[in-house]
């Protein structure tokens, strides 16, 4: 099966809307890590080890996630201008690995949403039980 020109341009949206949600939760994690930071200025003891460890963690793997999408447009690209030079097998081969950087980026992007969402869990206990966070 030869992969054409058309194949790896189908993949532009996708992986183009996919980094703008990555970009969107860096964002959100940059607001949380600021807005702790502020807390923490006012009130050292009140921002708790676990919280920190656990946004070192999620900031980590968004820009492993990130670092992984955007090598995959990179190949994708790639991928395009050896099919345009009319060199098939090389154009095929970076393809498949830029198809491999996107299901790298996705399985990280799945460990993100876990752990994001397992520390909305805890805030959502803490609040339930009235007791202070044990992160």
């Amino acid at each position: 099966m030869e992969v054409t020109l058309t194949t790896p341009a189908l993949l532009f949206p996708a992986i183009s809307l996919l980094l703008l949600a990555y970009t969107n939760r860096f964002l959100a994690i940059a607001s949380i890590i600021r807005q702790l930071h502020t807390k923490y200025l006012n009130n050292p003891e009140s921002v708790l080890k676990g919280q920190i460890q656990n946004l070192r963690l999620r900031l980590f793997l968004i820009r492993t996630m990130q670092f992984f999408g955007v090598g995959s447009l990179f190949l994708c690209v790639l991928a395009m201008f050896f099919i345009y030079l009319k060199v098939g097998e090389w154009g095929s081969v970076i393809f498949g690995i830029s198809l491999v950087c996107l299901l790298l980026s996705l399985f990280i992007s799945l460990r993100e949403i876990q752990l994001s969402t397992r520390a909305l869990e805890i805030e959502l206990s803490d609040m339930e039980l009235g007791t202070k966070p044990k992160f």
